[in-house]
């Protein structure tokens, strides 16, 4: 049988672990892909404003 101390111990990895798995799902699914379609959205206007105008 766990005693108090052991028992919170368990409760705080276990919402550490919890709290950590679904950071990295947060991060997965929105945070990096914001990163990288905002970054190709500006590679693509910076780009499109230094080719030349043809008249």
């Amino acid at each position: 049988m766990m005693d108090f101390s052991q028992f919170s111990g368990f409760l705080a990895f276990l919402t550490i672990l919890t709290m950590g798995f679904w950071l990295m799902i947060f991060l997965l699914t929105f945070v990096i892909p914001y990163w990288i379609i905002g970054y190709l959205r500006e590679e693509w206007k910076y780009r499109k404003e230094e080719r030349p105008v043809i008249k």
